[in-house]
């Protein structure tokens, strides 16, 4: 692992965030990059660590994207502003170059993989919110009891995929929302093509003025995401 320099939770600065809830883009030169060795081949953690944390909060990638993706960088900043450390994890695949997912059991098993092996060192002892966007937040839902999640944070979950000409309807995916038995906050673009989750006892659905991307309002998904995430952790 390349050294571990302790950072500062407030100094969003130093992050390469915009402080005043404006986000921006994370510097990868400030961030320690932990590989994990997984059956599936090797994950990445780009880690971003506050000093005296609350919690850690591990999100994972969209099927095709990375963990640059606009939403989870608004979202990292959101946390570390609220003294939150964020571990965002890179899957085998796609640290191989790879677009195209792999089965869901392999997603789940290198996930947890990677979760066990953050929380005994770098992140030990920290109350966990599991989260991703997209298949990430699929991948969380399916795991969060294994891993031990104390809340799990969904950005675009893919409810239902949009329904292709002369095809009958993709099975919905609601099902694993419903595996979670602990808080959840699923922050979900109004104009989303896979649709929106119903809320439920114990989950929460933040509507924005966005698509399945969340870009359409990044400050929106950071605010309901940091009030979600300050309440859970307490």
């Amino acid at each position: 692992m390349r050294p571990f320099p302790p950072v500062r939770g407030r100094n969003l600065r130093a992050l390469g965030e915009n402080v005043g809830g404006v986000p921006g883009e994370l510097s990868s030169a400030t961030v320690p990059i932990l590989d994990v060795e997984t059956s599936h081949g090797r994950a990445r953690a780009h880690l971003h660590v506050v000093d005296d944390p609350r919690g850690v909060l591990i999100l994972g990638h969209g099927a095709g994207g990375g963990v640059a993706a606009p939403d989870l960088v608004a979202v990292t900043g959101a946390a570390l502003s609220a003294a939150i450390s964020v571990a965002l994890v890179e899957q085998p695949y796609r640290v191989g170059g790879r677009r195209s997912p792999p089965p869901a059991r392999q997603l789940d098993v290198a996930w947890t993989q990677v979760v066990d092996r953050i929380r005994q060192d770098e992140l030990a002892g920290l109350p966990l919110v599991a989260g991703g966007r997209s298949s990430g937040a699929r991948v969380a839902c399916r795991t969060a009891e294994s891993v031990g999640a104390i809340a799990v944070l969904c950005l675009a979950f893919p409810l239902q995929p949009p329904r292709r000409a002369d095809a009958a309807a993709a099975a919905s995916r609601l099902s694993e929302l419903e595996l979670v038995r602990v808080p959840t906050l699923v922050v979900q673009g109004e104009r989303d093509p896979f649709g929106i989750p119903p809320p439920a006892p114990l989950r929460a659905v933040a509507r924005v003025r966005s698509d399945h991307s969340l870009k359409g309002d990044l400050p929106a998904v950071a605010a309901a995401a940091r009030a979600w995430l300050v309440d859970v952790l307490g």
